[in-house]
């Protein structure tokens, strides 16, 4: 089974930076695509930013490019977001997510690359 853990979420001003970790156990090794998405309440889920765990391509949402990082560290199978610049529209419950093990599958933020998402991490900007 896949097992996903974010951490990093919290409270910050406009203008702010946060960065969320998403630790991945289980058979995710063969998995080709980790993302991140996020929720704010009473919104559909978000694709906000995903990676390609084959070279390490970045794909983004048009309302992060340029402020937000995704990164993988492979040896410890941790998806990482670096958020910058963060404004109050960037407030959401943040949740990491991996695509299907032993399933080739195209990586993007379109959540039918995912198979498994993770519990969350709550970010909150105020301005």
């Amino acid at each position: 089974q896949v097992q996903l853990k974010e951490s990093g979420g919290g409270s910050v001003q406009a203008g702010g930076s946060l960065r969320l970790s998403c630790a991945a156990s289980g058979d995710t090794y063969s998995s080709n695509c980790m993302g991140w998405f996020r929720q704010a309440p009473g919104k559909e889920r978000e694709g906000v930013a995903a990676i390609y765990t084959g070279n390490s391509s970045p794909f983004y949402a048009d309302s992060v490019k340029g402020r937000f990082t995704i990164s993988l560290d492979a040896t410890e199978n941790t998806v990482y977001l670096e958020m910058n610049n963060l404004k109050p529209e960037d407030t959401a419950m943040y949740s990491c997510a991996v695509s299907q093990p032993y399933f080739p599958t195209r990586c993007g933020t379109g959540s039918e690359h995912f198979a498994y998402w993770g519990q969350g991490t709550q970010v909150t900007v105020s301005s």
